[in-house]
């Protein structure tokens, strides 16, 4: 371990996460002069930095949200490049979250950081495996850190997705999935099941979609469900944003079975909530094994949380030896990409 120590160059603001030497922020959730964004999500990538540095696709997903307030100037930094920022040496690593989506890692004086932003472990075929990174410090998200989340395969719930399709023909099988990372991954992980029918999808998720094609994702056939006859979706699979499972939208559709894709759908609660017949665990976020999994691999001393069940991780970090700090930063979560979920559905009604 380095002498020098980390939190004297990597602080906690009322912006969000400062690099002093590179006079840059990590994820900011309010304008700030220099942006490092490690991914499109509403909770991390904000509008109004005069200058973002992030991975080509993450810039993409920023202009196709945000338009010209994606920011003022868009530095694009593929995986693996290396960019000095005031004698502070940022590399992107891929962190196997949706596409584009990056872990920083800052070199500064013999200190390596790595700011994961979030990430999962297991394989996604929308985007590129996480990397363990060797580091002094590892900087790591909680969403799902306590030990009672641990998701089950992929595949499982994905036939279960089939399954019902296959009981009710009649139906239309409504999927709740946020327009980032999920929908795309609901639609690929079909394709690997081997459902080659046209998929149906609410007009808030074509344009990223139609991103990710742009990028080389496959997705097979997608058909828009608006203004589609009602007895055309029975039987069918039919993705929407989260908000839209139970408003005037989802009405169009013959008797919809209602599914939800979340990490959250291990939680009942949570799925009575959202009215899910069918809930889906299937997450974005790594799960508690995944977790401590990562922080053993990455070999680092000091292991910062930056949000979710900060305290659960910190505990495990500090039982095997490691310094565990819980940075307490806010903006972060699922429940923001709900948000921004919601906009896109009003913005595709207007």
């Amino acid at each position: 371990m380095a002498a020098l120590k980390p939190e004297s160059w990597l602080k906690v603001t009322a912006r969000g996460l400062y690099c002093a030497p590179g006079d840059f922020y990590i994820d900011p959730h309010r304008p700030v002069g220099r942006a490092v964004v490690t991914h499109g999500h509403g909770d991390h990538a904000r509008p109004g930095n005069r200058a973002v540095l992030a991975t080509p696709e993450t810039l993409a997903i920023m202009r196709k949200r945000f338009g010209q307030d994606a920011g003022g100037a868009l530095d694009p930094l593929i995986y693996g490049e290396r960019r000095e920022i005031g004698g502070v040496g940022v590399t992107f690593r891929p962190a196997g979250h949706v596409l584009g989506s990056a872990q920083a890692v800052l070199e500064w004086q013999g200190c390596r950081i790595v700011v994961s932003g979030d990430y999962k472990r297991r394989p996604d075929p929308t985007c590129a495996p996480f990397e363990v990174v060797p580091c002094d410090v590892f900087v790591t998200e909680a969403t799902f850190g306590l030990p009672v989340f641990r998701h089950p395969p992929d595949s499982e719930e994905i036939a279960k997705l089939l399954t019902a399709r296959a009981q009710f023909p009649e139906r239309a099988i409504l999927v709740g999935a946020y327009a980032l990372g999920k929908a795309q991954r609901v639609i690929a992980l079909l394709r690997q099941a081997g459902y080659d029918r046209p998929i149906w999808i609410h007009g808030a998720l074509q344009g990223l979609c139609d991103l990710y094609r742009d990028f080389g994702v496959e997705l097979g056939e997608l058909r828009p469900a608006t203004g589609a006859a009602k007895k055309e979706l029975a039987g069918e699979i039919v993705l929407a944003p989260p908000g839209s499972l139970t408003d005037r939208w989802s009405r169009r559709l013959p008797d919809p079975l209602t599914a939800m894709a979340s990490g959250w759908m291990r939680v009942r609660a949570r799925a009575r909530q959202r009215g899910a017949e069918l809930p889906l665990i299937l997450s974005d976020h790594a799960d508690w094994d995944e977790l401590t999994q990562t922080i053993r691999e990455v070999g680092a001393p000091e292991v910062w949380v930056t949000h979710g069940n900060e305290e659960a991780l910190v505990h495990y970090a500090n039982s095997i030896g490691l310094r565990g700090r819980a940075l307490a930063l806010i903006g972060r979560g699922e429940e923001e990409q709900e948000a921004t979920a919601a906009e896109e559905t009003e913005e595709a009604r207007a």
